[in-house]
């Protein structure tokens, strides 16, 4: 958010000129309901000296669903009289609306969004948490879900996810599976996968909060997990391996732990290490499927996903 005078606008940065603001009134590229909410929005700060105070960043998390969250951040604590003209705020608009400051969050009414769309004939619902990792773009998310479903269809056994985020793919997939041993570090996406899954009364999910590496090391017997110890590894049939990890790609434990599964379901954000990690993958695994899922239009960022599937090995 750029001040001047007693004005405020929306402002983006050319990577070229860092320190120049290019204010813009619109931005056309993100949903319709965040695009409507930008003009109301301004135009309500701009008289309001409680809200326009330090404000320095607007966030926006709208839904296909049609719920619409704001969080407001700021440099100096929020008082009384931001919550008074925010509630107000948040009833014209009728938004979810959120404060932040240094040490301080303040939630008017709720932290998250009820996301909810159809895949395959199935209505799914997901909680979506302020601040917390969701796919940004709901229309090319329901096509990934898809894409992805329509891959593990009659791959059958029992399925391993790392990195599963708040349950995006493991809820479109889990019926396609016998069971599903799923993983996640963030705190805050594992309570809204949790959440998730009994919305969705999904049954067959195990979820554990662990790390890629710490999962890697349990199936290679290294040390004893607590957070496993009620879960027996052994009684899985795993026949895929589902990952969708950060742009770094996957680390040499989790390539270790690939290399196990007769099929490998990746999906990518960052091409690059993707090609890498199936490089790395190259003398056990073959590609059998791919696509392309363009997240973020007009930019050079690009959504991917793979089958791969293990190679048959010669007999002497």
């Amino acid at each position: 958010m750029w001040h001047a005078g007693d004005g405020i606008d929306y402002a983006m940065y050319d990577p070229a000129s860092p320190k120049t603001p290019v204010i813009i009134s619109e931005f056309p590229a993100a949903a319709e309901s965040i695009c409507r909410a930008m003009v109301q929005l301004r135009k309500h700060l701009q008289g309001n000296e409680a809200l326009k105070r330090r404000l320095f960043q607007t966030e926006f998390l709208a839904t296909l669903s049609g719920e619409l969250m704001i969080s407001l951040v700021y440099h100096r604590p929020l008082d009384d009289a931001w919550q008074a003209a925010a509630r107000t705020l948040a009833a014209e608009l009728g938004v979810r609306l959120i404060g932040r400051s240094r040490k301080q969050k303040i939630v008017l009414d709720r932290d998250w969004v009820l996301e909810g769309f159809e895949v395959d004939g199935r209505e799914l619902r997901y909680q979506q948490i302020e601040g917390s990792f969701t796919q940004p773009n709901g229309g090319v998310n329901r096509q990934m879900l898809g894409w992805a479903r329509a891959q593990a269809a009659g791959l059958g056994g029992d399925m391993l996810e790392l990195y599963c985020g708040n349950g995006n793919f493991t809820i479109a997939l889990a019926p396609l599976f016998q069971r599903v041993l799923a993983t996640e570090l963030s705190k805050s996406s594992v309570r809204a996968a949790h959440y998730n899954l009994d919305t969705n009364q999904v049954n067959n999910v195990t979820l554990v909060r662990m790390s890629s590496d710490e999962i890697s090391d349990a199936f290679a017997k290294g040390r004893a997990y607590r957070r496993l110890k009620d879960i027996d590894i052994e009684s899985y049939r795993f026949s895929t391996l589902f990952v969708d990890p950060p742009r770094s790609g996957l680390d040499e434990e989790t390539l270790g732990l690939a290399r196990q599964f007769n099929h490998i379901l990746y999906i990518s954000c960052n091409p690059q290490t993707l090609r890498d990690n199936v490089a790395a993958l190259h003398d056990s695994h073959r590609i059998t499927a791919a696509a392309a899922f363009d997240q973020f239009p007009y930019t050079h960022h690009l959504e991917c996903g793979l089958l791969l599937e293990k190679r048959e090995r010669l007999t002497p």
